[in-house]
């Protein structure tokens, strides 16, 4: 009989992570507090990288990728509406309204940006190098990044380095000057993170919100990886059920305890749970040196997003409406959440489905002060996305019929996301590639052998659906 690996979560990561066990020949459970295997499952947005997709053949099963088009509607003063499309040149001549010198520059802005996140993606789809280790692995490791970036070539490399540390407001002023095309972009840049478009690294967000994107779509496709992945044989999985402790014995992981009081015992466990829960609540006091927690407690995740759904009585007239006029809007929309306030001119990002619409709504800050997210709280937010949204689709308040609101308190106990942190840790450039989550995990293992980490948290992150399982199982394996 295979040997028991125990993964602890059913989001993308999680179970890519599983079936890359089962492939290797592992015998895997999976863990799951929701009531079904993908209960509740929306699409996910992000990158659902190649190798992913034809290890685990992932189109034979149903993957389907939503690319919808135009990608983007901002609303532009006077009614007036800019549009983006998934064509370049349609795109050019939607700006072409608001501005003929950004029409002239988009095309080669679009080739520019892709070929800064084609390398990324590169990045993506291999481990982080460690810098600092020691041994042959090591140094082939810091040979291979080194052969990935010059292949970019002289310029390319260049612009990468200049760019990664940006504001990503400097990089469009740089480019444009049509205040809404401007606005829409950097939304990209500040997309769940705290953090207003002035602030340096926000270009590297941007980036990595086009991975896997058509040139000039700045924002990730979505799709029904979960669902998919939740459907493929070869794992088991029991749902309705929480790991509520991580068993060590004579230095090496041994199990799982459920809340119930079960014991599964296992030689590989497999956590997409954050690195903080994991390594400091399930696990038992004493196995971390000071100041590895230390490290692990500085960790930022910090929550700014609330989801609002409402349901509608009509087609809402939109495929995706973006309220982000300009820089300034969005520094300002973040200033609020510096001091704990939800913004009352937020950054929202509307996508309508049916007779529904589902809305982003940033910045609304996981801790408020001198407040508290209780139903009020949550009823004033719902008032505000509706009032915002029916000065620029007229008459939608009168249409809605129900209002759903999930607030970054109400995102963090049943996904997993530390303060509604969708990324588990900030998408910053201080916690990028060896750095994420911290420099001692950033290879996906703790400091109990068989035990690693999963999770979003982990390199690269959320843009790449699946990437951080797909790493970690890897690591797993090479070292078992």
């Amino acid at each position: 009989m295979s040997a028991r690996a125990v993964v602890i979560g059913a989001g993308a990561n999680e179970l890519v992570a599983a079936q890359v066990l089962a492939r290797g020949g592992w015998s895997v459970l999976v863990l799951d507090r929701s009531a079904a295997a993908a209960d509740g499952a929306t699409d996910v947005a992000g990158w659902v990288a190649p190798p992913i997709v034809r290890e685990l053949d992932l189109e034979r099963h149903g993957l389907e990728i939503q690319r919808p088009d135009p990608w983007v509607t901002a609303p532009v003063a006077d009614g007036a509406r800019l549009e983006l499309w998934n064509d370049v040149t349609r795109s050019a001549e939607s700006i072409r309204r608001f501005s003929p010198n950004d029409a002239a520059r988009w095309p080669v802005f679009c080739e520019q940006m892709s070929t800064l996140a084609r390398a990324l993606e590169t990045l993506s789809m291999a481990p982080p190098p460690d810098p600092m280790g020691e041994g042959i692995g090591a140094l082939a490791d810091l040979g291979g990044l080194a052969l990935r970036m010059r292949r970019m070539g002289r310029q390319g490399l260049e612009n990468l380095l200049r760019m990664v540390p940006m504001p990503v407001a400097d990089l469009l002023d740089d480019w444009f000057e049509c205040d809404a095309l401007k606005g829409v972009l950097g939304a990209a840049g500040v997309l769940h993170l705290h953090q207003g478009p002035r602030a340096g690294g926000t270009t590297l967000n941007f980036l990595q919100n086009h991975l896997g994107c058509a040139p000039g779509v700045f924002r990730p496709a979505l799709s029904n990886v979960v669902r998919v992945l939740a459907a493929l044989q070869g794992i088991e999985i029991r749902c309705g059920v929480e790991a509520a402790r991580i068993e060590v014995r004579e230095g090496r992981v041994t199990g799982v305890t459920l809340a119930g009081g079960e014991e599964i015992a296992a030689a590989l466990v497999l956590s997409g749970t954050d690195p903080r829960r994991t390594l400091l609540d399930l696990l038992e006091p004493g196995w971390l040196e000071p100041e590895s927690v230390r490290t692990l407690r500085g960790m930022r995740s910090r929550g700014v997003v609330a989801q609002v759904t409402l349901a509608l009585d009509r087609a809402a007239g939109f495929s995706t409406l973006a309220i982000a006029p300009s820089l300034d809007y969005l520094e300002r929309a973040h200033d609020d959440a510096k001091y704990g306030r939800v913004s009352q001119q937020p950054y929202l990002e509307a996508r309508a489905e049916d007779r529904s619409v589902h809305a982003h709504v940033q910045f609304a800050p996981y801790a408020l002060a001198g407040a508290s997210w209780d139903e009020a709280q949550r009823a004033q937010l719902a008032d505000l996305v509706v009032q915002t949204l029916d000065a620029h689709a007229p008459g939608l308040s009168a249409a809605v019929t129900a209002r759903r609101v999930l607030a970054p308190p109400d995102l963090e106990r049943p996904f997993g996301w530390p303060e509604g942190q969708m990324h588990g840790a900030e998408p910053a450039l201080d916690q990028w590639l060896w750095m994420r989550p911290t420099p001692e995990l950033a290879r996906y293992r703790t400091p109990i052998p068989g035990l690693y980490l999963c999770g979003s948290a982990m390199h690269p992150g959320g843009w790449v659906p699946g990437a951080c399982g797909y790493h970690a199982a890897r690591q797993a394996l090479s070292d078992h």
